[in-house]
């Protein structure tokens, strides 16, 4: 799924609840550019075996909400820019975030100028390199 949808800045809404992601490895850069929009829904998205989740909403701007708390990142080993350019969250869940495999955070959540609050007690950053 890497840069499926990567570049549509006219996109407003998307909703993939019949997506099928039980298999995919890589979302890197999957809404890369997607700066309009404002909903996404991805709550029946399987992100078990996901490795990759680099620049993933990288510039999604006009985002002020995004609901990831069903994400299973175990087996992320990237998140380089996951969040960079996402000007307008206000708030992101990232409590049940598993980072121990994780190597690369540089700019996760660079230029995230709304958010009020960032809880990152589940953070564990021994193996990040970058």
């Amino acid at each position: 799924m890497k840069n499926m949808f990567e570049g549509l800045n006219f996109l407003e809404e998307l909703n993939l609840n019949n997506f099928n992601t039980n298999n995919v490895t890589d979302m890197r850069s999957m809404f890369y550019g997607c700066s309009s929009l404002k909903q996404l829904n991805l709550n029946n998205f399987n992100t078990g075996k996901v490795t990759n989740m680099s620049f993933m909403f990288c510039n999604c701007s006009s985002l002020n909400e995004l609901n990831i708390s069903n994400f299973y990142t175990n087996n992320v080993t990237d998140m380089n820019g996951m969040f960079k350019g996402c000007s307008s969250l206000k708030e992101l869940n990232v409590n049940n975030f598993d980072t121990n495999n994780v190597t690369i955070m540089t700019d996760i959540f660079y230029e995230c100028f709304s958010l009020k609050e960032l809880n990152l007690n589940s953070f564990n950053t021994e193996r990040v390199t970058e």
